[in-house]
């Protein structure tokens, strides 16, 4: 089934996975997949690392999330080190796998490759779904992702709106945000959105914050900001008090986008259930 019909009739809840690298971490996922299952989410992802190095375990994780727990399933697929042969390989096992759904992105450069100088084929997220789109018409519903407080590239926040909207007009049928933990970023962004006649579904991107160091460490990587006053808060606490703040302040953020309408709510949950469960138990 395709996520956009879901969207179309429902406020969706879903979870984002990644390949892990080693086999504990393998049995880990496992166990947070069997705890989340239960609570019947819309759809789950699984992410592609820089330049496709995890192709093989992210296919892998797909079927089997897909065939174990027939859940709808929508892979990342990144096209920084790709070129057409690249992408239509993946295509051809997200078809053999009977999947539908593809979260399309120019991805992150790979540590190896130069980011200056270098002219793939798909420079830009907005390329990649032209060529899915043109090669394979309306067979895949295509996500994309969007910034709210602007990709760590953009000139400004409206330039960055402006680049999204090619994603959507190249034929994306729906947003997932990164990760925010102030609203104020999300309506902003909705607000830029109209502005530039975006109007296709959002899904907000959420992240209970359990530990403070390991997310303000994780947030500067991809351009979200923490709110100083949660840093304060969970500041010099024990694990267990920050489990607790953090899932507070996520169960005040869900409702607070709840209450605003938005279109679905997207768990990074970094292949762990606890913070997930506990959010979801206090929300629904």
């Amino acid at each position: 089934m395709k996520i956009i019909d879901i969207l179309n009739n429902k406020r969706t809840v879903s979870f984002e996975f990644f390949p892990p690298k080693k086999t504990e971490a393998e049995t880990v996922l496992y166990e947070t997949i069997k705890e989340l299952v239960d609570y019947d989410p819309d759809f789950v992802s699984v992410t592609y690392g820089a330049g496709g190095s995890t192709r093989e375990k992210t296919v892998e994780w797909t079927k089997h999330i897909k065939k174990s727990y027939n859940l709808i399933t929508m892979m990342h697929l990144t096209s920084v080190a790709a070129g057409q042969a690249e992408i239509d390989a993946v295509t051809a096992e997200i078809d053999a796998m009977g999947a539908e759904n593809i979260l399309a992105l120019r991805g992150d450069f790979p540590a190896d490759m130069p980011s200056e100088g270098y002219n793939p084929v798909f420079r830009y997220a907005s390329d990649l779904v032209t060529y899915l789109r043109q090669k394979h018409g309306d067979k895949y519903c295509i996500g994309v992702a969007g910034y709210p407080e602007g990709h760590p590239e953009s000139k400004s926040l409206d330039d960055d709106v402006i680049n999204l909207k090619k994603k959507i007009d190249a034929g994306g049928d729906f947003i997932i945000t990164q990760l925010f933990f102030d609203n104020t970023h999300y309506l902003r962004f909705m607000d830029r959105l109209e502005k530039h006649g975006v109007d296709v579904p959002v899904v907000a991107g959420i992240m209970p914050i359990i530990n403070i160091a390991q997310v303000v460490k994780f947030t500067q990587m991809c351009g979200a900001t923490v709110p100083q006053h949660l840093v304060d808060k969970m500041d010099g606490k024990t694990e267990k008090h920050q489990f607790m703040i953090g899932v507070e302040y996520a169960v005040t953020q869900c409702r607070e986008l709840i209450c605003n309408g938005v279109d679905g709510l997207h768990f990074y949950t970094l292949n762990k259930h606890g913070a997930t469960e506990a959010v979801l138990d206090r929300i629904r």
